[in-house]
């Protein structure tokens, strides 16, 4: 049984994270901008935990709270969108609220939680990234400032795979598909039961050897 925080966990893809991790067993931290409206994460029985990840003081008063419980894995799942999809669309305010959160909060909260990560059995950080972050892939008809972020958060990934391989920590970044989520769209052609099953799967048997890697819930490596 392994000890996982999840960002995010209040409903899509981070709340499939929580129920399935839960039912086999394992021990689970979701966290939730307000825990009180999270009615289903509640229901499934983790450990429920406020956190605002564009909120350095959120992100503190989190640490502050678990202290040194270790954490086995650390899925940085929060993640925000918007419509910018065209030159015209763009504006300082939509890219400061999605690298907020999808860059600049994912890094903190794992600066924050890397002595309980240290702490931990497992020494995992996965970040959830995009196959929409490669710029090898780059295409046309989504959010420029989503987009960008996961490029970025794919470079913070790198860099702390290096910075923390020391430690024995394994950082990695993932892309979960396009699912049916609030984000995904009803047209998207995965179920977000399938590909976390697999997600799960693929962290499951990380070692320090695939620290650094981009990597699709299928097993395939991405091209940055």
């Amino acid at each position: 049984m392994a000890t996982w925080l999840v960002t995010g966990a209040n409903r899509g893809l981070g709340l499939e994270f929580v129920k399935q991790l839960k039912a086999r067993g394992d021990e689970v931290i979701g966290t939730a901008r307000t825990p009180a409206k999270a009615a289903e994460l509640r229901a499934t029985g983790a450990r429920v935990m406020a956190l605002e990840v564009s909120d350095p003081k959120s992100i503190d008063a989190m640490a502050k709270e678990l202290r040194s419980a270790p954490i086995d894995v650390l899925v940085n799942n929060a993640a925000v969108s918007d419509e910018d999809r065209r030159v015209s669309d763009l504006s300082m305010e939509v890219f400061r609220r999605v690298f907020d959160t999808n860059v600049f909060g994912t890094a903190l909260v794992s600066k924050a939680l890397a002595p309980n990560i240290r702490a931990g059995s497992r020494k995992v950080i996965a970040n959830i990234s995009s196959q929409l972050g490669s710029v090898a892939s780059a295409s046309w008809g989504f959010s420029y400032a989503y987009c960008a972020s996961k490029s970025a958060l794919n470079m913070v990934t790198a860099k702390m795979a290096k910075d923390l391989a020391g430690d024995g920590v394994t950082v990695m970044t993932l892309c979960p598909g396009w699912n049916r989520t609030d984000m995904g769209g009803a047209e998207a052609p995965l179920d977000p039961r399938d590909s976390i099953r697999a997600l799960i799967r693929l962290i499951d048997g990380f070692t320090i050897k695939d620290s650094g890697r981009y990597i699709q819930y299928n097993g395939n490596e991405l091209p940055w």
